[in-house]
This record gives C-alpha cells, structure tokens and sequence, in this order.
C-alpha cells in the first residue's frame, strides 16, 4: 500500500491541547501525577505573583530524570495508555505534562536531576507557532533560569515544573499593582490547595512510608476525606468487590451524619470544595487516586437533590481497567463499563434511599419538644400521593391553650414561638418528590369550604371586625387572604 505522512500541524496541536478543559486546579493536579508517580515525598506548588510576569511552579524531590527521559517526558503523546506502567504510576496518555500546561500557560520549562546534574528544556508556544516546528528547547531565558535555580536550591535530585506567560494574566494592561487581578491570582491558588486537598487525600493521609508532604505556597495541604470515615456517627453500607474482567471493583457506600449530630465545623468542612449539593454521588479512585468527585455516573433518574446530600459512594478502579472505564485525557471523568452499571445503580439506590431516611428521621426529630412523654410540635405525613402539615394537637403546649376558659397569653405566645422554631423544613424537603404535584393543599385546595374551614374563616373574619373593620371591609380582606382566595364560602358571596 502506498501512503502520505500526515503529521499534525504544530500549531493546531497546540490550540487542540490548549483547549481539553483544564481548570488551573486540575492541571496543577495532573503535574502533581507525575510526582507521585516519580516516588516524590514532598512536593511544593508555588503561586508568585509579579503581574503579567506571574509564575506557578511544581517542585518536587522524586527520582528525577535523566536527559532522555526529559525529552521523551516532554515530547507529545510519546507513551501511549497500551505503554506498561508501574502500579504507581498515575499516567495514561502521556500528554498530561503538556496539555495541562499548554492550558495555563505559553511556556513550559522542566529542570530535573538524578544525582546532581541538571537537565532543562522548555517549550516556547510562539516558537513553535512561529517556526512551524516542535522546537524543544535547551535552555531558557535568563529570569526562567534563574527562578528555576531559585527552586532547586541544593537539591542534587527531583524536577521542577514552571509555568511562565500564564494565561489570563500575560497581558500588556496587567501589572503588579494591580490588587483586583491579583487577589484573582491567589483565589486560583485557595481553589487549587482545596482541589488538590481532595484528589490527593489518600496520599495525604497514608501510613507511614506512603504519606506525601504537599504544600502550597508554604502552606501544607490537609486531606479532604468526602466520607468523614472516621466519624463515628457515619453509617457505612456493606462493601461490594464487583468482578470486571480478571479483577474486582471495591465499592462501599456511606451515609453521612446529619447536620445535627455534626459541630458547625465539621459540617463546613464536609460540604467540601463544590459544597454538599455538588458532592453527593460516587467517587471514582484509579491508583489511590481521585478521579471523579460527586457524580451519578449518568444513571437515569438520578438528579442532585438535597435529600440525598449524605450519600457518597467509594468506587476503586483495578489496575489495568482504564480502557474499561473510559478514563479521559484529563483523568476528570469515566463512563462506568456496562456489565457494572446495574450493580452501581442498584448500589446507589441503596444509599440514596437510606440518606432520605436519615434526614426524614432528622426531620422528625427537628420539631420535638423536650418533654415527657416525647412529643412533636408538627405532625408530617405523606398518603394517597399527598403531602400533609398539621400541628400535633396532642402537644402539651397546644391542649394547654384549646383548652377551655384558656385565655393564657403567654401560653399562646410560646406556643407561636415553637411553631415558628420547629416548621418542619428537612422532613418536607425529604418527603416531596419534585416529579409530582404533592405540594400540600391548604384546606383541601380550591371548592366550597367545609366546615372546619368555614371555622377558621369566622374567627379570622370575626378578629378583623374587633379590630375595626366593617364586615364588608373584613369580607373584603377575608376573600383576599390566602388560602381562603382560592375557597369558596361566607366570604366570597
């Protein structure tokens, strides 16, 4: 067969890998990859605001690499995903080094070392825009030298990743002193200390031997565990070993507390970097790693609701299954393979129906009294494809002010003050389904009023006219009022 080389323009390729989607947070991430992957026990992200001359570096004290290993490091796609990994290596593609940092920046400069000698090469984006050639440079400027040795210190092993002209920032009107862009800058920075705080918690969190030390302008970063594992108010589902292929995919479910039996602080920290809504679902790991954070893997049916705010679900992804699972460039998504999908969905409405149970007991529990016997203020229930609200009658501080000759102001005061404490808002979140028209109908909704109505309305009616109104005036008000607006009786004549 006869054929054409078709090698890919260079400057398209860079625009294509500049545009996959990175969030300055992910792609610090996937440069952290690599210094996992390089056995690194400490690794520093340093965020250096000098205007339109603002960096952002990784640096770390792995093995390091020698000068073949750079180039080919640094050469596009050199490794495919079918290349042989070690167990560590948190890899796929063999782009991630230069996608996410074509996404942030328009040069990428890598000094590394194996034992005191000190390799660089750097991309320049305008060069190879401009030459129409992958031009990896040897070197680099003399301030990118120079910060780079700044970096290494004394170090005779580990590499250092700049990034330099970052995107966003590299503009002729952006200066030093300009204190709006760069509280912008270090708010990036916040974003990428939580971001990393929770793909890397694993790592964070190991034993001894395996913990990584990982700081962020000098800051340590501190593990975000989504499944508060230690918390003993959590409730931990059966874990599952699903078989895939030759292997087996760990899942396990947990269900979180409820605000009520967590400190303010804790309940902060558990909502998480995207806050409690956004962190509900499945958690996908790929080598310890966090992959996807707070999804349903596209399962039908399954939307973000708050009810379901405490179900979050451990997935662990075996070696050698990325294929199966569809990992992207990024390693920010999967699509889970189809002989698992009805297990994880079966899981996942496991775990979503025992959370609703969770905050539908909270509920309950929220507009309790402290008496003897115990007793709710509100009374919420939920029959015939209908939602009801109605005040427990048999509440202590309700039969004191029905009874009869009661005329105890004070009674009827804090009788007023716990409805308004205890309106059960968790259990009505819990019991409506916003697919169905079960919102609560005042009354029994519109039509002729019944007798319990008719009530209601002529001691409403009857309090408007002691207070002043004629009885045409107070009609008036009365067929205004809701629900009374959309009932018809004494008033509406």
């Amino acid at each position: 067969m006869t054929y054409d080389i078709a090698a890919p323009e260079p400057a398209g390729m860079v625009a294509s890998l500049s545009s996959l989607g990175y969030s300055l947070p992910a792609a610090v991430a996937d440069l952290i990859d690599n210094s996992v992957s390089a056995g690194a026990r400490n690794i520093d992200v340093e965020f250096t605001w000098a205007g339109r001359d603002s960096w952002i570096a990784v640096a770390d004290d792995g093995r390091g690499m020698s000068l073949p290993e750079l180039v080919t490091a640094m050469t596009v796609a050199a490794r495919g995903p079918s290349t042989f990994r070690s167990s560590t290596d948190l890899g796929r593609f063999g782009v991630g080094l230069k996608s996410a940092s074509f996404s942030q920046s328009r040069q990428l400069s890598v000094a590394t070392a194996t034992a005191g000698n000190w390799n660089m090469r750097t991309w320049d984006l305008d060069v190879v825009e401009e030459s129409g050639e992958w031009r990896l440079l040897h070197g680099a400027d003399d301030e990118t030298t120079a910060i780079l040795g700044r970096l290494r210190s004394n170090a005779d092993r580990g590499t250092i990743v700049l990034w330099r002209r970052l995107n966003g920032y590299h503009r002729g009107e952006v200066s030093a002193d300009d204190e709006r862009t760069q509280k912008q800058f270090y708010a990036e920075a916040a974003r990428a200390e939580s971001h990393l705080g929770m793909v890397f918690a694993r790592f964070l969190a190991g034993g001894q031997g395996q913990r990584r030390n990982l700081r962020v302008s000098g800051s340590a970063v501190e593990p975000w565990d989504p499944f508060m594992s230690k918390h003993p108010s959590v409730q931990r589902l059966p874990t599952e070993n699903l078989p895939l292929g030759g292997s087996t995919v760990r899942v396990e479910a947990f269900i979180l507390p409820s605000a009520y039996r967590l400190t303010p602080e804790e309940y902060e920290g558990a909502a998480g970097p995207q806050g409690w809504l956004d962190q509900q679902g499945f958690y996908v790991y790929r080598r310890n790693r966090l992959i996807l954070a707070g999804d349903w893997l596209g399962h039908r049916g399954m939307r973000r609701e708050e009810k379901y705010n405490l179900a979050r679900i451990a997935v662990d992804i075996p070696v050698g299954t990325d294929v199966e699972w569809s990992v992207d460039v990024r390693k920010s998504s999967v699509v889970p393979p189809v002989g698992l999908r009805q297990h994880l969905y079966r899981v996942a409405r496991q775990a979503r129906a025992t959370a609703a149970d969770v905050l539908r007991h909270r509920g309950g529990v929220a507009a309790r009294t402290h008496g003897d016997p115990l007793s709710y203020a509100w009374n919420i229930r939920r029959a015939d494809g209908r939602v009801t609200c109605r005040i427990n009658r048999s509440h202590p501080l309700v039969q004191a002010v029905l009874r009869p000759g009661s005329n105890n102001t004070a009674e009827i005061r804090a009788l007023i003050r716990l409805l308004e404490e205890t309106v059960p808002v968790a259990a009505l979140r819990v019991m409506h389904e916003t697919d169905t028209s079960d919102d609560p109908e005042p009354f029994g909704g519109p039509g002729p009023a019944d007798d319990a109505t008719t009530e209601v309305a002529e001691r409403i009616y009857e309090s408007l006219v002691s207070g002043g109104r004629s009885p045409t005036a107070a009609r008036e008000r009365l067929r205004t009022m809701p629900p009374f607006d959309q009932i018809q009786g004494f008033w509406s004549a």
